[in-house]
Protein backbone atom coordinates (compact mmCIF):
# COMPACT_ATOMS: atom_id res chain seq x y z
CA UNK A 1 0.00 0.00 0.00
CA UNK A 2 1.08 3.31 -1.24
CA UNK A 3 -0.81 6.46 -0.23
CA UNK A 4 0.54 9.53 -2.48
CA UNK A 5 0.15 13.49 -2.46
CA UNK A 6 0.52 16.05 -5.39
CA UNK A 7 1.42 19.28 -4.81
CA UNK A 8 2.63 22.24 -7.16
CA UNK A 9 -0.63 22.68 -9.32
CA UNK A 10 -2.15 25.94 -9.69
CA UNK A 11 -2.56 28.77 -12.63
CA UNK A 12 0.18 30.12 -15.32
CA UNK A 13 -0.01 31.75 -18.69
CA UNK A 14 0.39 29.99 -21.66
CA UNK A 15 3.61 29.38 -22.36
CA UNK A 16 4.91 29.70 -18.75
CA UNK A 17 5.80 26.58 -16.82
CA UNK A 18 5.02 24.58 -13.64
CA UNK A 19 6.58 21.83 -11.37
CA UNK A 20 4.61 18.94 -9.76
CA UNK A 21 5.26 16.79 -7.36
CA UNK A 22 4.55 13.68 -5.93
CA UNK A 23 5.43 12.36 -2.64
CA UNK A 24 4.60 9.06 -1.36
CA UNK A 25 4.33 7.49 1.89
CA UNK A 26 6.08 3.79 3.15
CA UNK A 27 9.38 2.17 2.11
CA UNK A 28 8.75 0.72 -0.80
CA UNK A 29 8.76 3.52 -3.10
CA UNK A 30 11.28 2.72 -5.15
CA UNK A 31 9.82 -0.74 -6.14
CA UNK A 32 7.08 1.14 -7.58
CA UNK A 33 6.58 2.85 -11.51
CA UNK A 34 5.32 5.82 -11.43
CA UNK A 35 2.83 7.83 -13.80
CA UNK A 36 0.96 10.97 -14.15
CA UNK A 37 -2.15 11.19 -15.27
CA UNK A 38 -5.07 14.15 -16.12
CA UNK A 39 -8.40 14.58 -16.18
CA UNK A 40 -10.25 17.82 -18.35
CA UNK A 41 -13.53 18.24 -17.70
CA UNK A 42 -15.70 16.10 -19.73
CA UNK A 43 -13.10 14.04 -20.70
CA UNK A 44 -11.46 10.72 -20.06
CA UNK A 45 -8.40 10.89 -17.70
CA UNK A 46 -5.40 10.49 -19.49
CA UNK A 47 -1.44 9.00 -18.96
CA UNK A 48 0.90 12.01 -19.65
CA UNK A 49 4.26 10.66 -18.27
CA UNK A 50 5.04 7.49 -16.57
CA UNK A 51 8.75 6.42 -15.33
CA UNK A 52 9.97 2.85 -14.04
CA UNK A 53 11.49 2.53 -10.65
CA UNK A 54 14.92 2.66 -11.50
CA UNK A 55 14.19 6.32 -13.20
CA UNK A 56 15.82 4.25 -17.05
CA UNK A 57 12.32 4.55 -18.98
CA UNK A 58 10.06 6.58 -19.74
CA UNK A 59 6.93 7.51 -21.75
CA UNK A 60 5.43 10.35 -23.00
CA UNK A 61 2.30 11.21 -24.64
CA UNK A 62 2.30 12.70 -27.58
CA UNK A 63 1.18 15.47 -26.68
CA UNK A 64 3.61 16.75 -24.37
CA UNK A 65 6.40 15.45 -25.80
CA UNK A 66 9.36 17.83 -25.45
CA UNK A 67 7.83 20.25 -23.15
CA UNK A 68 6.99 17.83 -19.97
CA UNK A 69 10.27 16.00 -18.21
CA UNK A 70 8.96 13.32 -15.46
CA UNK A 71 11.52 12.04 -12.95
CA UNK A 72 11.87 10.72 -9.36
CA UNK A 73 14.04 10.93 -6.85
CA UNK A 74 13.78 7.62 -4.94
CA UNK A 75 15.66 8.83 -1.37
CA UNK A 76 12.54 11.50 -1.14
CA UNK A 77 9.94 8.83 -2.34
CA UNK A 78 9.00 11.75 -4.45
CA UNK A 79 8.21 11.93 -8.28
CA UNK A 80 8.34 15.15 -10.67
CA UNK A 81 6.71 16.41 -13.56
CA UNK A 82 8.52 19.36 -14.94
CA UNK A 83 5.96 20.97 -17.20
CA UNK A 84 7.26 24.23 -19.73
CA UNK A 85 5.83 25.85 -22.44
CA UNK A 86 2.48 25.33 -21.19
CA UNK A 87 -0.56 25.36 -23.26
CA UNK A 88 -4.09 25.90 -22.30
CA UNK A 89 -5.13 22.70 -23.66
CA UNK A 90 -2.84 21.21 -20.43
CA UNK A 91 -5.41 22.64 -18.23
CA UNK A 92 -6.43 19.58 -15.80
CA UNK A 93 -6.75 17.84 -12.73
CA UNK A 94 -3.58 15.81 -12.59
CA UNK A 95 -2.98 13.22 -10.66
CA UNK A 96 0.05 11.01 -9.53
CA UNK A 97 -0.01 7.29 -9.82
CA UNK A 98 2.04 4.21 -8.90
CA UNK A 99 2.06 0.82 -9.54
CA UNK A 100 3.71 -2.49 -9.37
CA UNK A 101 4.41 -5.11 -12.14
CA UNK A 102 5.60 -4.87 -15.87
CA UNK A 103 4.83 -1.70 -17.81
CA UNK A 104 4.41 1.76 -17.13
CA UNK A 105 1.79 2.89 -19.14
CA UNK A 106 -1.10 0.74 -17.80
CA UNK A 107 -3.22 -0.57 -14.91
CA UNK A 108 -1.99 1.61 -11.96
CA UNK A 109 -2.79 0.36 -8.35
CA UNK A 110 -2.89 3.54 -6.19
CA UNK A 111 -3.84 7.22 -7.06
CA UNK A 112 -3.60 10.35 -6.06
CA UNK A 113 -6.41 13.13 -4.92
CA UNK A 114 -4.92 14.96 -7.79
CA UNK A 115 -3.72 18.49 -8.58
CA UNK A 116 -5.43 21.30 -10.66
CA UNK A 117 -3.55 22.84 -13.13
CA UNK A 118 -4.87 25.81 -15.13
CA UNK A 119 -3.17 27.35 -18.21
CA UNK A 120 -4.72 30.74 -19.45
CA UNK A 121 -4.30 32.35 -22.52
Amino acid sequence: QVQLVESGGGLAQAGGSLRLSCAASGRTFSRYAMGWFRQAPGKERDIVAAINWTGGTTYYADSVKGRFTISRDNAKNTVYLQMNSLKPEDTAVYYCAAKIGLGIKYEYDFWGQGTQVTVSS
